[in-house]
């Protein structure tokens, strides 16, 4: 059998693998149709409900589960992996739509497909095992914050304006407390305990479903004694092709459209120029980082519960393809869904056709339950994007971390989590990575130590040995450690047996050791590794007569050491 390089690039690999190198059967092919059904009875509300948290209309969302989900599935390279719209996205993509519309949120799209390509030709498929879990943890603990926070105004149904600062949002919130709806908040409550308490009856529908249809049994009593409450029809509408307008969701299939041709934020036609496009790249780069991690990351989850293996660079590459394609027929920004790709695994999934039957079922739900979907109450979206915000956020693991992990990486997701809650997912992601480095550096220049070896030194002779890489951030400390003990002695002899690494930090730190020697004493290393060796020859490092000498084992060293200080042996 064939085996691949972890660094390839192969597009269409999970496809390959899945649907061609291993016999599909119809018993296969029957397992995926279930499949795709089950997961695409779980996306379908919410896709609609992203969509609304991002801040467009919630046909969107549908567009970007039918388009982007079957181009990824056919282009990817995880063979489970469920493509779509998800939480992670919403705190990115609401601010670039209130400022530049859906025009505006297409474009950066389209132009965070380019970055996920660029990364998968450039082999960054690997870039998931260099994000420390305090980081990833961070930051998604505080997305799932933004959301949750988000959520309340449909809860409760309050009446207010929201500001764009989380901290001016959590004010104005509590301000508008007095403005609640008890039937909005009846509502939304009833589906979230349908939610929660699903699951306890261990029925192989998903609770999506009756969650939302318990939800809206509660509005349509209410309607009944004169309590009206938002829907998605009365929220939103939309313009036919023929300049009939409609509430809801339109029942057509997704259109082609040039992205650049839709109106702006303010209605007005969309200035695609040099500006605005450099205006919308730190946002296309953010969506690109995002779907990068979360999809590698949905990945690795998924070939832990298979016990299959993914093709990371071509992942890339396929959602890169996905999120080219689908601005063009109005689908927002996608990347794997892990809840829904789980789902899908115990589904029974066996390929990526469970995920292009999951886009198919959406479809579907456009052509024919557009009407009903336009009936679904603002409150009950509320609380499922709620239960996803929960799920997101990982509070068990936070919690794991703060009672169990070092000090460091409870210090690195605590930064990440706030950052991401009062700034920017990407200061959050950059500091969290940043700060985390220089935590990991600290640590592991903890570890290197210097030690003297009993009983070869004595009065006129120094044995050290040092264990641990000598770069930037110990070699100084260790050789001005090394200084402080330089007494009487003639000759010090210096171990190197257990340093792996050798830096140019820790070549300059040793050259100046060098230099500062006093006069007549005489340093000896030995036992020095491949690498650190390697970088002496490169620094042209020489034996200096009197001063300087190498050996190749210790026993070598104390009988060069033996006739510096005149010792017979």
């Amino acid at each position: 059998m064939k085996t691949h390089s972890v660094n390839s690039i192969r597009p269409f690999s999970a496809l390959i693998d899945a649907c061609w190198r291993e016999p599909y059967s119809l018993h296969r092919f029957l397992k995926d149709i279930i499949a795709g059904i089950t997961v695409g009875i779980i996306a379908i509300p919410l896709a609609m409900a992203l969509a609304i948290a991002s801040g467009v209309p919630p046909q969107y969302g549908l567009y970007t589960s039918a388009i982007a989900g079957i181009v990824i599935a056919l282009t990817g390279g995880s063979r489970y992996s469920v493509s779509g719209p998800t939480a992670a996205f919403v705190v990115i993509l609401y601010p670039v739509s209130q400022q530049f519309g859906l025009s505006g949120l297409l474009i950066a799209t389209l132009m965070s497909g380019v970055f996920l390509i660029m990364m998968g030709l450039a082999r960054f498929g690997r870039l998931i095992e260099y994000i420390p879990i305090s980081v990833t943890l961070g930051f998604t603990s505080g997305i799932g914050i933004t959301i949750a926070t988000m959520q309340v105004k449909d809860f409760f149904g309050l009446t207010l304006n929201v500001p764009e600062r989380y901290i001016d949002k959590v004010v104005a919130l509590a301000s508008a407390m007095p403005t609640i709806s008890w039937a909005d908040t009846l509502i939304a409550t009833v589906t979230l305990a349908v939610l929660i308490l699903w699951p306890r009856l261990k029925l192989p529908v998903p609770g999506h479903l009756p969650a939302l249809l318990a939800g809206t049994a509660v509005m349509v009593i209410l309607a009944h004694f004169d309590h009206q409450v938002a829907t998605i029809g009365s929220r939103f509408s939309y313009m036919m092709h023929d300049g009939s307008t409609g509430q809801g969701i339109p029942p057509i299939l997704p259109q082609f459209v040039l992205p650049w041709n839709l109106p702006d934020a303010v209605g007005k036609p969309f200035n695609l120029s040099w500006d605005t496009v450099s205006a919308l790249m730190p946002a296309a780069f953010s969506m690109a980082m995002l779907g990068a991690i979360e999809s590698l990351l949905c990945a690795v989850v998924l070939d832990g519960m298979t016990g299959k293996k993914h093709h990371s660079n071509g992942e890339l590459i396929g959602q890169g393809l996905g999120n080219i394609t689908a601005p063009f027929f109005g689908g927002i920004t996608a990347t794997a869904a892990i809840a829904r790709s789980a789902a899908n695994v115990r589904a029974g999934a066996s390929s990526p056709v469970a995920a292009i039957i999951h886009s198919i079922m959406v479809i579907l739900a456009l052509l024919v339950l557009a009407p009903g979907l336009s009936y679904l109450p603002l409150a009950a979206m509320s609380s499922l994007l709620l239960l996803v915000a929960w799920n997101m956020s990982e509070a068990r693991k936070v919690v794991d971390i703060l009672r169990r992990a070092p000090k460091d990486d409870i210090i690195v997701m605590l930064f990440c989590m706030s950052l991401t809650v009062l700034f920017d997912m990407v200061i959050a992601i950059t500091v969290g990575i940043v700060l985390a480095s220089l935590l990991f550096m600290r640590r592991i220049a903890r570890m290197t130590r210097l030690s003297e070896i009993q009983p070869q030194s004595d009065a006129d002779r120094l044995v050290m040995r040092v264990s641990g890489p000598l770069f930037f951030a110990a070699a100084e400390r260790i050789f001005n450690q090394l200084t402080l003990k330089i007494e009487a002695q003639k000759t010090i002899i210096l171990q190197w047996d257990a340093v792996p690494v050798l830096d140019a930090g820790g070549l300059s730190a040793f050259q100046r050791f060098v230099e500062l020697l006093p006069q007549g004493v005489m340093l000896i290393n030995c036992d020095i590794q491949y690498q650190p060796l390697k970088t002496l020859a490169r620094g042209r490092v020489k034996p200096i007569p009197g001063k300087l000498a190498f050996c190749s084992s210790i026993e070598e060293a104390l009988v060069v050491s033996g006739t510096v200080t005149g010792e017979s042996f």
